[in-house]
C-alpha cells in the first residue's frame, strides 16, 4: 500500500487565502498537476466552485472513513436521542503528477456505500468546491460534488511520495480515521503493530495481589504495582458519538490473573493504539499507576480455562492515560519466574466427534484445516444505522469426524488474520460458541460462532501461543502429517453465497422473535429494501406469493451468465425467477446449505437438508417493479447431477394444482452422496447417469394463471443472473492471493496491480453445479390467487449487495401457507 502522503507545511500562496489540508505531496517530473489547477480555480472561484471543461480520467487512492460531526440542534425542540451516527469520507485522488485529498459531499457517500467509489476506480471530476470551516483560523479544503466512471482504462500507478503519518480528516475535529467498513478493527498509523517487552527490576515486596485489592480498594487511593498474566482479550469496542469531542475513543476488556485469582482490566482510549495489539493472550504486565473502579455489569463474561479458579467480579482495573497515568511494562516471558505464581492459559479444546453431544451456548476452543472459505460480509447493527459487523464461514476439519466444524467468524479486531484465513490454513479460534437448536429441529446443523472474547489465529501465527502445548492441539498436529496435501486440496473451496444458519422448520417459529408485519415484506418493497443495502450487507426477508413458473436452467447457461463483464438484463416483460442449483453450486452462506455442496465436498459438508438459493441479477433491474403482480427472485437450489421433471415431480413442486408441497427437502433427511442427491424428496427428482442424451436435458412449467397475467404485469423485479461472486471456487493455493482478495472487501487503499496476478476470477474452475432453477412468484393481489392457496407459499430470501449494480437473491426457505396458523398471519398481515 502507497501512503498518500504528508500534507504541505505552509501555504503555497500569500497570505490573503487559507493554505490547503488536502495536498498529498507529488512529483512528476515538472509535469504540471491538472487536478491541482482544478482544485485552485474552486478555491479561487467567486461561489467557491468549479466545473471544468476537461475531465482527464483520475485514479482513487485511498477511500477513509470518520465520524461525522451531529448537526446544530435548534433550541427546542430538543434534537432526537435515538439517530444512528453517520460517517463522512476523505478520498485521496492522482492524476499522475500528484495526488490531492478531498472531502466527498455527503450527498454521494452511497458511491462509497455500494462500492461504486473504491481505489483503483477510475473517474471523471466534474463538480468540484472548496469549503471554509469558519470555526478555524484561515482553514478550508476541497470537495468533491460531482463524477463520473471511466470504464475500460486501466488505473495509472500512484505517484509516490514520502512516507509520513497519516494527517488527520479534513473535514470537523476528528483526530483519527476509522476503518472502512466497521468500526472494530484498529486502522491507521496510530495503531502500534507491537511493542517490544522489557527487562524490568520487579520487586516482589512490593506488589499487591488481586485478592488484596478486592478487600482492601475502597481505602486507598494510590495502589501498590501489579504482576499479572492476560488470560482472555477482547475485540475493540469504538464508543463515539457525534455530539462527543474524544480524540479516540475506543475501549478494549481483559481478563488478567495472578496467583490470587482473575479480574477484568479495562484499556481506554489512546492507550488502545498504543497497547492493544502487543497484550496478547499469555503476555505477562507489569501494572503501575492503576484506578480501581465498580465493575460493568452488563459486560460479557468469557469462559476460564480453569473452572476453578476464583473471579473478582465485583471490580476492575482500569487503564488510561490520567486519573492517574498508567505506566505499563511487558515482561519477556524467559524473564518470568516460577515463584511469582502466574496461572498459565489453559483452554477447553474439543474435537469434532466431541461437538454434537455438546448443549447451546457452550464455549470451547478449535483446531482444524481450513477446506472452505467464504466471502466477508456485512450485517447492520442495527436498522438504520450505518454500523456493520464484518463477519464469514469457513469449514475446518481435524480428522476426528466425516464432519467438519462449521465456524462462524466475526471480526475480532484481528484483521490481518480475519482477512487471510484460506483453504489448507490451520486455523484456531477460541473462545467459540455452540449454536443449535433442538427444540425446533432436532437433525438441525450445529455450527460454532465468535464471542465478544474470541481471538483467530492462521498458520504463520501459531510460533509461541500458549494453546501449542494443548493435548488435542498436539493430536491435531499428529493427524496433519499423515494426510496427503494433495488429496486434502482437491476438497477446498473458496468464495460463493452459504446458507447458513438456517431459517427454521416453520413460519410461526421464524416469527416466534418479530411481529408479523415486520416480517413479512411486500414484493413492491423489495425494490426499496434492494437500494438501501450497502456493499456486502446481507439480509434476510420473507415474501408471500405464488409459484408461477419453474425453469431449469443448464451449466452452459450458467457459464454464459457468470463469465460476462456486464449482468444479463433481462426484457422488462420477463418474469421474476427463482433458481435452484445443482450439484455445482457448493457452498452457500447462511441456512442455504446446499447439496451442491455435498456433491464437491462430500457429503459431510453438507447440513441435513435441502437447500434453495436464488440466483443474483443486476440492480439496475430493480427499478422496474410490478404493481398488480410482482415476482419474487431468482433462486439457487442443489439437484442431482442429472435430473428431469417426473410427474411425482410436477405433484412435489405443486405444479400439479391438487398437490402443496414445501420445496425443501424433510429436515430428517440425511444428504446423500454425490450420485444420487436430491431436489425435494426421492422421488421428486431422479438422479441418472450422464449419457449424451440426459447431458443437455432443460425443462420448464408454467401455472394457467401466469399464462393469463404475464403479458399485462407492469412492474418487475428481475433476480435471476448468476455473478461470478455467487459462484464458489476450486481452491488454487499458487492464486491464494488473487482469490483471498476477491473475497475480502474493497482495502481503503489502493493496491498497484503489479502487486497481483491478473488472472480473471471466472477463470477459476466452479466448485458448483450443473445449473439452476428460476422460480417465478406472483404477489397474492391477483384476484385469481383465491383459488390458489395450496400453492400460496411465503418465501425466504437472502439477499447480498456484491457491489456496483450487482444484488445477489438466493431463495433459502419456502413455508406452506395451508396450516391454519400460518394463513391466519398471512391474512392477518394483509388486512
Amino acid at each position: 500500500m502507497e501512503d498518500p502522503g504528508p500534507d504541505p507545511p505552509d501555504d503555497p500562496h500569500d497570505g490573503s487565502t487559507p493554505a490547503s489540508p488536502s495536498s498529498s505531496g507529488g512529483g512528476g517530473g515538472g509535469q504540471a498537476s491538472w487536478l491541482l489547477r482544478v482544485l485552485e480555480a474552486a478555491r479561487g472561484a467567486s461561489l467557491l466552485s468549479a466545473s471544468p471543461a476537461e475531465m482527464p480520467p483520475l485514479t482513487v487512492v485511498a477511500v477513509e472513513r470518520y465520524l461525522a460531526e451531529a448537526p446544530p440542534c435548534p433550541p427546542a425542540p430538543p434534537c432526537p436521542a435515538a439517530v444512528p451516527p453517520q460517517y463522512w469520507y476523505d478520498v485521496t485522488l492522482a492524476d499522475g503528477s500528484r495526488q490531492e485529498r478531498c472531502h466527498l459531499a455527503p450527498s454521494l457517500n452511497g458511491l462509497v456505500q455500494r462500492g461504486h467509489l473504491r481505489p483503483g476506480a477510475r473517474l471523471r471530476l466534474t463538480r468540484c468546491s472548496y469549503l471554509y470551516d469558519e470555526r478555524r483560523l484561515r482553514y478550508g479544503f476541497p470537495c468533491l460534488e460531482g463524477v463520473e466512471w471511466v470504464a475500460g482504462e486501466p488505473p495509472a500507478r500512484p505517484v509516490p511520495v514520502a512516507s509520513a503519518p497519516r494527517p488527520p480528516p479534513l473535514r470537523g475535529e476528528r483526530k483519527h480515521y476509522l476503518p472502512l467498513w466497521n468500526n472494530e478493527d484498529p486502522y491507521g498509523d496510530a495503531w502500534e503493530a507491537e511493542k517490544p517487552p522489557e527487562k524490568v527490576d520487579v520487586d516482589v515486596s512490593k506488589l499487591t495481589s488481586l485478592g488484596h485489592l478486592e478487600m482492601t480498594w475502597r481505602s486507598r487511593i494510590h495502589f501498590h504495582p501489579l504482576l499479572v498474566r492476560v488470560l482472555h482479550k477482547s475485540r475493540l469496542r469504538y464508543y463515539g458519538k457525534p455530539e462527543k469531542k474524544m480524540d479516540v475513543p475506543y475501549q478494549a476488556y481483559f481478563e488478567v490473573a495472578d496467583s490470587s485469582g482473575m479480574i477484568s482490566m479495562v484499556l481506554w482510549n489512546s492507550l488502545c493504539p498504543e497497547w492493544y495489539n502487543s497484550m496478547k493472550v499469555g503476555t505477562v504486565l507489569f501494572l503501575e499507576q492503576y484506578a480501581i473502579k465498580n465493575s460493568y455489569p452488563f459486560k460479557t463474561q468469557p469462559t476460564p480455562g480453569d473452572s476453578q479458579m476464583k473471579r473478582f467480579a465485583t471490580i476492575e482495573i482500569s487503564l488510561n492515560v490520567r486519573d492517574p497515568p498508567t505506566k505499563i511494562s511487558i515482561i519477556p516471558e524467559e524473564m518470568v519466574k516460577p515463584e511469582w505464581g502466574l496461572p498459565e492459559v489453559k483452554y477447553r479444546f474439543i474435537t469434532r466427534s466431541e461437538l454434537d453431544n455438546l448443549p447451546n451456548n457452550h464455549s470451547c476452543d478449535v483446531i482444524g484445516l481450513v477446506t472452505f472459505v467464504g466471502r466477508i460480509e456485512r450485517a447492520r447493527k442495527r436498522e438504520h444505522s450505518e454500523d456493520f459487523w464484518l463477519y464469514r464461514w469457513a469449514h475446518a476439519i481435524d480428522g476426528t469426524s466425516e464432519q467438519p466444524f462449521i465456524l462462524e467468524i466475526f471480526a475480532t479486531s484481528q484483521p490481518d488474520v480475519f482477512e487471510r484465513i484460506h483453504p489448507m490454513t490451520y486455523l484456531v479460534c477460541t473462545q467459540m460458541r455452540v449454536v443449535r437448536d433442538l427444540t425446533d429441529n432436532p437433525s438441525s446443523t450445529i455450527y460454532l460462532t465468535t464471542s465478544n472474547e474470541s481471538q483467530i489465529f492462521i498458520t504463520g501465527c501459531h510460533k509461541g501461543q500458549p494453546y501449542t502445548r494443548d493435548t488435542k492441539v498436539k493430536n491435531f498436529i499428529h493427524w496433519t502429517k499423515t494426510q496427503s496435501e494433495a488429496d486434502q486440496m482437491k476438497k477446498t473451496v473458496i468464495g460463493g453465497y452459504y446458507p447458513l444458519p438456517r431459517p427454521p422448520n416453520s413460519f410461526l417459529k421464524y416469527c416466534k422473535s418479530n411481529r408479523v408485519e415486520s416480517v413479512l415484506k411486500a414484493i413492491g418493497e423489495m425494490g426499496k429494501e434492494i437500494e438501501d443495502l450497502h456493499y456486502r450487507e446481507h439480509k434476510r426477508i420473507a415474501i408471500q406469493g405464488i409459484i408461477s413458473a419453474i425453469r431449469y436452467i443448464n451449466c452452459s447457461n450458467v457459464a454464459e451468465d457468470a463469465s460476462g463483464v456486464e449482468p444479463v438484463q433481462k426484457d422488462a416483460s420477463q418474469t421474476l425467477e427463482i433458481s435452484t442449483v445443482s450439484k455445482e453450486d457448493g457452498v452457500q452462506k447462511e441456512n442455504l446449505q446446499t447439496k451442491e455442496c455435498t456433491s464437491f465436498l462430500g457429503p459431510q459438508y453438507a447440513p441435513g437438508e435441502q437447500q434453495w438459493h436464488q440466483t443474483p441479477q443486476s440492480k439496475k433491474s430493480t427499478v422496474k417493479r410490478k404493481t398488480e403482480a410482482e415476482e419474487g427472485s431468482t433462486s439457487v437450489i442443489p439437484v442431482p447431477s442429472y435430473h428431469y421433471f417426473t410427474r411425482s415431480a410436477r405433484k412435489k413442486f405443486g405444479l400439479d394444482k391438487s398437490q402443496h408441497e414445501d420445496f425443501v427437502q424433510d429436515k430428517n433427511e440425511q444428504p446423500v452422496s454425490d450420485s444420487s442427491q436430491y431436489y425435494a424428496d426421492q422421488e421428486g427428482l431422479s438422479a441418472m447417469p450422464e449419457t449424451e442424451e440426459t447431458r443437455g436435458t432443460c425443462d420448464s412449467w408454467q401455472s394457467d394463471l401466469w399464462a393469463q397475467v404475464k403479458d399485462k404485469l407492469l412492474k418487475y423485479l428481475h433476480h435471476s443472473t448468476v455473478f461470478p461472486e455467487s459462484i464458489p471456487r476450486k481452491f488454487d493455493y499458487a492464486h491464494k492471493d488473487l482469490l483471498m482478495q476477491q473475497y475480502n472487501l474493497h482495502a481503503a487503499v489502493y493496491q498497484p496491480k503489479e502487486m497481483r496476478t491478473d488472472k480473471n476470477i471466472n477463470e477459476f474452475k466452479s466448485a458448483s453445479g450443473l445449473g439452476y432453477y428460476e422460480v417465478t412468484v406472483l404477489d397474492e393481489i391477483v384476484k385469481a390467487a383465491m383459488d390458489l392457496d395450496g400453492k400460496h407459499v411465503v418465501c425466504i430470501l437472502d439477499i447480498c449487495h456484491l457491489g456496483d449494480d450487482k444484488v445477489e437473491v438466493f431463495l433459502s426457505k419456502i413455508y406452506k401457507t395451508v396450516e391454519p396458523d400460518v394463513l391466519g398471519l398471512v391474512c392477518n398481515q394483509n388486512a
